[in-house]
């Protein structure tokens, strides 16, 4: 099938010599670049046509709930973590507080970024002077209203859409060196509960990738594991949390970009259900795939986050136990193959849910292979889609990112529109197997945190390339919209982090939450 991959690349430039596009000496990268998907490929020539009367079914709604789908409401404390968490005194009522106050919070997590730039984790940080500024704006609002639950907290913000005061580069060169005179929406409602923003964080250019390893702003390092990749794209905001600079952190997520940045950190990571969270103003990868949501040091303050971002109502979690919930466990796909490592932390703490008084169903998700390929054709040609303009000046653009965004002219527009139809079979597939139960289990990765630098892991006697490695379990639900979370596995403080993720339904963002709080409290360590 690697005939497949040149005929691909002689018809895109075929394509791009009629309106003069057409870059003869790229011929080569787009072929290298093309053969490391080339199962993708090979799953996308098999992909079925639907039957004539199915022909007008695209994607189930991702922004709908699912049937069955139902929003939980409780309260009670957090586990305990190792990352900073907000303060008890701003978690709901703050009480009156004077700008000193407020400030203090968020000028020790300053000093800590700046004590821990070896980091790289941002691309921007407030001036002393800025976050005083912002204490002061808040003190004048009143900081002891339920209106404010964050007031005081120190936040930092995915560089992939504009900061008040921060110049917005989404981790790229090019872009106008002009502070932003406005937040974009999922940023102003944290500042209007209170936060306060320290800092804009590194990520992988554009969000596209899943290294951090970024060519303008140099490469995240993890926290918990230096040497490890830190995951990415949201690769510094997982890292100002998992170093304790701040409690939470804003992410965005198209293929996993929270979730494997929170699991290879030892963090919480929530991806919400599709546009539960709005993306007013946030930078587009891929339209029908971004999300935005929370990175954060516990599950109750991803939730906490998760709330003022999506403009609900203030609410709190409980981690009730168990007992009687049904928890699905998909083992094709998600858990084949696994790192022996990752394979023994998921098993332990399944037995622990069980212990608990889950009920452990297995399930199966008609169509799971073919994940990857809808995922490879519909992210490769939206992210060209939205950002082909870059390419008029390659010269900003780091390789990976310049490859990723040129070969997306290679796919027919009929292969795009067919992963369409099949992804919402896949869609209904996921409903089918969460019909009897109510949410599902599976490993966030299939391995450790890889080393930094490679390209292919080992993982359970096979090769994976790196991409498949860590995307495999993440960006199904994506494709689906589903409310996806992950939280630190059961291990010591001296190993690699290994992650857990819960998902549910399509606007069930509540009982994966509350689910993920119980089993973050029995993993406790």
């Amino acid at each position: 099938m690697s005939e497949l991959v040149t005929t691909l690349v002689d018809a895109a430039l075929a394509l791009a010599r009629l309106t003069g596009d057409a870059d003869p000496g790229r011929r080569d990268a787009w072929i290298e670049r093309l053969r490391v998907n080339l199962p993708e490929l090979e799953a996308l020539v098999s992909l079925p046509a639907l039957p004539p009367e199915r022909a007008d079914g695209y994607l189930v709604s991702p922004g709908a709930p699912a049937p069955g789908a139902s929003s939980l409401a409780a309260s009670a404390p957090s586990a305990s973590r190792q990352a900073a968490k907000v303060p008890e005194a701003a978690r709901l009522d703050a009480g009156s507080l004077a700008a000193p106050a407020l400030a203090a919070p968020a000028l020790a997590a300053h000093a800590l970024a700046v004590g821990r730039h070896d980091l790289r984790a941002f691309t921007g940080l407030a001036s002393p002077a800025g976050i005083e500024a912002q204490a002061r704006e808040l003190a004048g609002r009143g900081a002891g209203s339920a209106a404010l639950p964050l007031a005081g907290v120190p936040i930092a913000v995915k560089d992939l859409m504009p900061v008040r005061g921060f110049v917005q580069t989404n981790g790229s060169r090019g872009l106008p060196q002009v502070a932003a005179a406005h937040d974009a929406l999922p940023v102003a409602r944290l500042r209007d509960a209170g936060a306060i923003v320290i800092g804009v964080t590194n990520l992988h250019e554009y969000a596209y990738g899943i290294t951090s390893d970024n060519p303008h702003f140099g490469a995240v390092v993890n926290p918990r594991a230096p040497g490890r990749l830190p995951g990415g794209s949201s690769g510094g905001s997982a890292a100002a949390v998992a170093a304790g600079i701040v409690p939470i952190a804003v992410g965005t997520d198209t293929a996993g970009s929270i979730r494997i940045p929170a699991a290879c950190c030892g963090v919480v990571g929530f991806k919400p259900t599709f546009d539960a969270v709005p993306r007013n103003g946030v930078q587009a990868l891929s339209a029908t795939l971004d999300h935005v949501g929370p990175i954060a040091a516990s599950v109750a303050d991803a939730a906490r986050a998760f709330t003022v971002m999506s403009g609900r109502a203030p609410r709190a979690l409980t981690a009730a136990p168990l007992a009687g919930l049904r928890i699905g466990v998909p083992r094709r796909h998600f858990f084949e193959p696994l790192a022996d490592e990752v394979a023994a932390s998921v098993a332990a703490a399944l037995e622990r849910m069980r212990g608990d008084g889950a009920r452990l169903v297995d399930v199966d998700v008609d169509g799971i292979e073919r994940a990857a390929a809808l995922q490879f054709v519909t992210l490769c040609s939206e992210a060209t889609d939205a950002l082909r303009h870059l390419l008029a000046t390659p010269a900003n653009l780091g390789p990976d990112v310049r490859v990723r965004l040129e070969i997306g002219q290679c796919f027919p527009a009929t292969w795009y529109v067919r992963a369409q139809r099949v992804r919402a079979e896949l869609a209904a597939a996921f409903d089918r197997a969460l019909g009897d139960v109510d949410v599902l289990v599976t490993p966030t990765l299939r391995a450790l945190p890889p080393e930094c630098g490679t390209r292919e892991v080992p993982v359970g006697g096979q090769v994976l390339a790196l991409h498949t490695a860590m995307t495999a379990l993440t960006m199904p639900f994506n494709l689906c919209g589903m409310p996806a979370l992950t939280i630190p596995a059961m291990r010591s403080e001296h190993e690699l982090p290994a992650g857990i993720q819960v998902a549910g339904r399509r606007g069930d963002d509540w009982r994966v939450l509350e689910t993920g709080m119980r089993i973050e409290a029995l993993l406790a360590y």
